[in-house]
């Protein structure tokens, strides 16, 4: 028991060590990252060794410097007070398209600079030209590519998840997860039709969602996010806040799930009953309600675990994977959450895991608890999504009590 306490205590004091670089991180990233993200290919493909016509060289660093000097300001104009949803197309997008510029810059500059000259092609122009074209080239390829995927129907992943204590009347409980859909600047009402039209398919027991319905307030969005009425469930219909509705009265969309026929759980639970065994179904308002000042919003598991029976197993819905910790040390089973988008665009992921604890997918912490993290099933912000495909999840709950699977 010792050596699993400090081995407790260590995973805590490296999470909140990493935890702490990522704030000191974020306090003067709105000014660095703008900066880097323009400046450093702009130097990369017009001015180490290219030697552009002088028209060309111009025309370029001066539409770096539009886009240094325009994608903040949209993005201000797009998600600060005014809410213009114009502005914010247009800084999101920029973002996006220079994230991944930036990316393809930097590694191609590097690699494929050093492999032309080891295999003695060309001259240093040459080389440097080549740079320019296969960085633009693959830039160009993957922002089409990755457009493509944040604006289709998620395809639906499908996992079968053993809980131990999981009692065989309820094996083969259907589960499925949507989280993060992001109604936003760009009208996606029809592509929310279409995802709610899949879920329909899958015939789950319980349908539930983790959180992010949108950006933007509830009567703002309301065109986009109504169509989750149309949602089926057998059993139940679920849902905990993430933090983004505490940026846009988070109240208001507590009471529109309601009012289409979600249940939210807000630090309280439900049972899940079938042929004598009993699934306690658990949700907790997100980790950022606490600081949101709104009357009675915090994530709280012992509130939402009140009154349940201590032997049943539990399903937990909290948005970010990191609450994960507090999920296992109250003996959760089976934690859902999203929050992370898998990195949405490639290697934002590698920043995802200084705060979060798991990026996608299924993951084991502690003796007893499982922490599903999904992708998510739209997208935040800029409208790619590379190398981190949205899902709708379909999760099978097994127990191992029953010797047969439907």
């Amino acid at each position: 028991m010792t050596g699993t306490s400090e081995t407790r205590t260590a995973d805590s004091a490296e999470h909140e060590t990493r935890q702490s670089r990522l704030h000191r991180l974020m306090r003067y990233l709105p000014l660095i990252a703008p900066v880097l993200l323009w400046t450093v290919p702009c130097w990369l493909l017009l001015h180490t060794g290219q030697h552009w016509p002088l028209p060309v060289t111009l025309a370029g660093t001066a539409l770096f410097a539009l886009g240094l000097i325009g994608m903040p300001l949209a993005m201000v104009r797009g998600h600060g007070r005014r809410q213009q949803d114009w502005a914010a197309i247009i800084g999101d997008t920029l973002l996006g398209a220079i994230w991944t510029l930036f990316t393809w810059s930097v590694l191609l500059g590097a690699l494929l600079r050093l492999t032309l000259a080891i295999t003695g092609v060309g001259d240093g122009q040459d080389r440097a030209r080549a740079v320019t074209w296969a960085a633009l080239g693959t830039a160009a390829v993957l922002l089409a590519w990755g457009y493509a995927e944040a604006r289709r129907v998620p395809r639906v992943r499908r996992l079968d998840v053993e809980l131990p204590r999981l009692g065989a009347g309820l094996d083969g409980t259907r589960v499925v997860l949507i989280t993060d859909t992001h109604y936003g600047p760009l009208d996606r009402a029809r592509w929310s039709a279409r995802v709610c039209e899949t879920v329909n398919t899958l015939e789950a027991d319980l349908v539930c969602h983790t959180g992010d319905i949108a950006d933007g307030t509830a009567a703002r969005r309301r065109a986009q996010a109504a169509p989750l009425g149309t949602v089926r469930a057998t059993r139940a219909r679920v849902y905990v806040t993430g933090n983004h509705e505490y940026y846009s009265q988070a109240q208001g969309w507590v009471d529109l799930m309601d009012e289409l026929g979600w249940e939210p759980l807000r630090n309280r639970h439900l049972l899940l009953e079938r042929e004598g065994d009993t699934l306690v179904v658990a949700g907790v308002d997100d980790v950022t309600a606490e600081s949101s000042g709104l009357p009675g919003h915090r994530a709280h598991l012992a509130g939402a675990l009140h009154g349940a029976d201590p032997d049943h197993p539990v399903l937990l819905l909290a948005h970010q994977p990191k609450f994960i910790d507090r999920a296992a040390a109250g003996g959760v089973d089976l934690q859902l959450s999203g929050h992370t988008h898998g990195g949405q665009i490639w290697p934002f992921h590698h920043l995802v895991r200084i705060d979060q604890p798991a990026l996608a997918g299924l993951s084991r912490h502690g003796t007893r608890t499982l922490l599903y993290t999904s992708r998510g099933t739209g997208f935040w912000g800029p409208p790619f999504r590379i190398f981190a495909p949205s899902e709708i999840t379909l999760l099978v709950l097994r127990s191992p009590q029953s010797p047969t699977s439907p």
